[in-house]
């Protein structure tokens, strides 16, 4: 089956979404899309991109997801979904880079300092 394929990443997550056209359940690492965040309204924000193509029940997707947490996951599998639909069809690009599904967001988790308690956090300063 032709599938178009797109690599979505955020925070230390990455997603592989393999977009098929026709009438089938969305998938994330094998369970029901439904099913796999749990709350609807991180699912509702994964899927974005399909309802901003306007292809809502004409594609839908399989996805493979690796690292990070919740809201990491939800990103990057829709940053991946915006990739696949690109190379599906090109002229959706203008309106899903509007919404925000093209651009990769590069926001990442300070890393700690030496001699630091945290990323910026230090410690109490004697003056004497």
């Amino acid at each position: 089956m032709k599938y178009f394929e797109g690599i979505g990443r955020r925070k230390t997550t990455s997603a592989r979404v393999r977009v098929y056209s026709g009438k089938s359940m969305s998938t994330i690492n094998g369970k029901a899309f439904d099913e796999y965040f749990g709350d609807k309204s991180l699912g509702n924000d994964a899927v974005k991109p399909i309802s901003v193509a306007g292809l809502d029940g004409k594609v839908y997707f399989t996805a493979k997801v690796s690292g990070g947490g919740t809201t990491g996951q939800v990103g990057a599998v829709a940053h991946g979904l915006g990739r696949a639909l690109v190379k599906m069809d090109e002229t959706l690009k203008p309106d899903l880079r509007k919404a925000g599904y093209i651009t990769r967001d590069p926001r990442m988790v300070e890393r700690k300092k030496y001699h630091q308690v945290k990323a910026r956090k230090k410690s109490q300063f004697s003056k004497r």
